[in-house]
């Protein structure tokens, strides 16, 4: 039966990692021919290459990106032994890893997940931020316990897995406090031919605005598109256009960026959702998740 040898997944990982042969090396503290020759060692074991070498740079390929997940995910879990066998503890550590699709907020991610990482504080929280599509994909391969998205799956979706809608919210608008008092008289036709900075391609935010304007027959000019929510408020913070947020985190964006609220409506709302998988659907997590948001469910 063939068995892996740890010592030679361990010199692939550290160079998978710093994407350097001579970076590894000096993390390993051995040579660079030393590194070079494990990796070889390790590759004709495998029978296949796990990197494809440009110049005097590694590239990971397909394969190569598959055998590092797993081997991170592999370390990750010695040095988890090693800390809970030097702290004598009896117990092993709980994961429990939450994917955050792009377009989601961050404060509101925030709000929806930290009550049930308090209550199960002996559980390590992982959280990863990624594309819909991605994040599905590693659900779907138990990678991910549960996703946080701004939209459901689509119904006869090939993954098994369930969407449970957390929040509901409508959109309130922002700008900087000296464009704010002239916008907020007659919104939201104030808006007409006013500079708007916009959520990119990612969120649904950006189409149901555009489509909202058209059906007020309106045409407001758009000065950029942003995939970091955060720059977008910077920039909208500086005066350089009015943007939209769910009014389900008004406040925050008021306090944090120094904006005021020019209006707000319902005509437009944002929905969140946590799309689970059959294999954590009655988790003990997953189900507080469910019902603090419920609690807490608001249509602003």
């Amino acid at each position: 039966m063939a068995q892996l040898n740890y010592h030679h997944l361990y010199y692939f990982y550290i160079t998978a990692r710093e994407g350097s042969i001579v970076k590894a090396a000096e993390i390993l503290h051995v040579t660079p021919q030393t590194v070079s020759g494990q990796i070889s060692t390790f590759e004709n074991y495998l029978g296949t290459v796990l990197f494809d070498r440009i110049g005097k740079r590694l590239f990971l390929n397909p394969l190569g990106k598959v055998a590092y997940e797993y081997a991170e995910e592999i370390f990750a879990s010695g040095h988890e032994l090693l800390d809970m066998l030097l702290q004598k503890r009896e117990q092993r550590i709980r994961t429990f890893t939450i994917g955050i699709t792009d377009a989601v907020p961050k404060v509101l991610a925030f709000d929806l997940t930290h009550p049930t990482s308090i209550k199960f504080e002996s559980t390590r929280f992982i959280y990863k931020e990624g594309e819909f599509d991605s994040l599905c994909a590693d659900l779907a391969i138990n990678k991910l316990d549960l996703i946080i998205a701004d939209r459901n799956l689509i119904p006869g979706s090939n993954i098994k897995a369930y969407g449970h809608l957390l929040r509901e919210s409508g959109l309130s608008f922002f700008a900087s406090h000296k464009q704010a008092e002239s916008l907020q008289k007659g919104f939201p036709h104030s808006l007409q031919h006013t500079g708007m900075l916009m959520s990119g391609d990612k969120s649904s935010m950006k189409h149901s605005i555009l489509a909202w304007f058209e059906r007020l027959k309106m045409s407001p000019k758009i000065v950029a598109e942003f995939d970091d929510s955060a720059l977008l408020k910077m920039f909208g913070q500086e005066g350089l256009g009015v943007f939209a947020v769910p009014s389900s985190i008004a406040n925050h964006v008021s306090q944090r960026y120094e904006v005021s609220c020019i209006g707000e409506t319902l005509d437009i709302t944002e929905r969140y959702y946590a799309i689970c998988s059959e294999r954590t659907s009655q988790s003990d997590i997953v189900r507080h998740i469910l019902v603090n948001a419920r609690q807490t469910l608001t249509k602003a």
